[in-house]
């Protein structure tokens, strides 16, 4: 069992930057892929980016590749989204999420595990 708490969100202008962290409670976290998603006001929850157990691959949406980095410590047991040049369309509702099988899925049925989520919101 895993459990998983977002921070970090909150209000930015467009083009500004957040960084969240997803602290996770669980002494198998360092065996878990893990994933960001989020979903807007009246809007399915979509991938955002993915991070292998090692950090040593990534994945990303195409609608945030080359804003938005994914990283972890973990023996912090912590996941991060570093999230530049913020639009608008970034606003949302994000959560962080486990995937005991590790195989950076952009779909979330592969994971395990949720957290509750974290407010972001970019105005413009």
């Amino acid at each position: 069992q895993v459990q998983l708490v977002e921070s970090g969100g909150g209000l930015v202008q467009a083009g500004g930057s957040l960084r969240l962290s997803c602290a996770a409670a669980g002494r198998t976290f360092s065996r878990y892929g893990m994933g960001w998603f989020r979903q807007a006001q009246g809007k399915e929850r979509e991938f955002v980016a993915a991070i292998s157990w090692s950090g040593g691959m990534t994945y990303y949406a195409d609608s945030v590749k080359g804003r938005f980095t994914t990283s972890r410590d973990n023996a912090k047991n912590t996941v991060y989204l570093q999230m530049n040049s913020l639009k608008p369309e970034d606003t949302a509702v994000y959560y962080c999420a486990a995937d005991r099988s590790s195989v950076l899925t952009r779909d979330e049925a592969g994971y395990d595990y949720w957290g509750q989520g974290t407010q972001v919101t970019v105005s413009s």
